[in-house]
């Protein structure tokens, strides 16, 4: 059973009715923008943020966001896309000189419903997120290709871009509350419905289902308005059998803290790390383990308000990448509005909607 804390506290009522059913969020980008195979992952860094881990107002919640992303990178993440969707075997050698550009504006929906009733004594909750939006990339420079003495040498640009729908990214998560700590765990994954063709340069889909799972931590404390929540996770990916290729797994952390400065409004700060931990298989010979890395970090704001019997919210969030290896890297935005429900106007909980910032 969810254990809350319940105080008069009328001055607090905002860390009572804060919104956000984002979690399930974006599992997903354009799918130039991101690592492992061609620069891809199922993960997005920064899909978690603050108050993640903190138990929700039972009922239904509703998420949307306009995502966009800024990426850009050279010399194997470029190479990989340019073997990707040139068929270019095993056996033949090649070199690129390239840069790979690309950019993403996504809209994602993320209905969620959290139950009343406790499982495993904890609080159940289930969403699924869809997405539409626009993904372009190009790749401009020169590939030589050899075999033996021949050797074919291109130079040119490429582009390409689409705008369609994405892949599915059902969720679920069972969170616990002891005080101020909070406890969750989650299991995620992709199903592969979206806009794919592996011989395009830009696509909305994966091209591969993708299981993963993980936990996390919430210190809430609401006399202070003070909290930290980060989050950690891995994935296996299954083999994409339009390429014969198979990412290798990943390990991810999301971070976020946040301070409230009035009954409404709050700031603070959200980070991700992002770690490839065993080697791709079935890439070409000279992109090696292609194992890919980014670091990122950035601010955040924040607003509550009343919507009628339901509580509103809108964030603002931005990160600049950095560190990053075999996976194209810069910045990237995100707006939610959301619409849950409102909890009790008598008491103030530790156990609050969370705010993915």
């Amino acid at each position: 059973m969810t254990r809350e804390q319940s105080q008069q506290t009328p001055s607090l009522r905002p860390w009572n009715t804060s919104a956000a059913i984002v979690i399930a969020l974006l599992a997903a980008l354009p799918s130039v923008s991101r690592a492992d195979e061609g620069g891809v992952s199922y993960w997005l860094p920064g899909r978690f943020g603050s108050l993640a881990a903190a138990p929700a107002v039972p009922g239904w919640s509703m998420a949307a966001v306009y995502y966009h992303t800024t990426v850009e990178a050279s010399g194997a993440v470029a190479a990989a896309r340019q073997i990707q969707i040139g068929r270019i075997p095993a056996n033949v050698a090649v070199s690129l000189n390239a840069n790979l550009n690309a950019q993403g504006d996504l809209i994602l929906l993320n209905p969620t419903y959290t139950f009343g009733t406790p499982v495993l004594g904890g609080q159940l909750a289930i969403g699924v997120t869809g997405l539409f939006g626009r993904s372009s990339a190009s790749v401009d420079g020169t590939l030589t290709a050899a075999v033996g003495p021949l050797a074919v040498t291109r130079t040119g640009f490429i582009e390409d871009s689409i705008t369609s729908v994405g892949d599915l990214y059902p969720q679920a998560t069972l969170k616990w509350n002891a005080g101020v700590h909070n406890y969750m765990t989650y299991l995620t994954g992709d199903i592969p419905v979206g806009a794919y063709s592996s011989t395009r340069l830009a696509n909305l889909g994966i091209g591969h289902a993708a299981i993963d799972a993980g936990g996390g931590y919430t210190y809430f404390n609401p006399a202070a308005g003070q909290e930290f929540s980060a989050v950690a996770g891995f994935t296996y990916n299954l083999k994409n059998d339009a390429t014969n290729y198979q990412n290798g797994v990943d390990f991810h952390v999301d971070w976020g803290m946040s301070q409230f400065l009035s009954k409404q409004f709050f700031v603070g700060l959200v980070g991700y790390g992002y770690q490839q931990i065993t080697d791709d298989f079935g890439q070409h010979p000279i992109l090696g383990g292609f194992r890919s890395r980014v670091l990122g970090i950035g601010p955040q704001a924040g607003f509550l308000f009343p919507v009628g019997e339901l509580q509103g919210y809108l964030n603002l969030k931005a990160y600049g990448e950095f560190a990053a290896e075999n996976r194209p890297s810069g910045w990237n935005t995100w707006l939610t509005f959301s619409l849950s429900p409102m909890a009790p106007t008598s008491t103030v909980t530790a156990t609050k909607h969370r705010i993915v910032k």
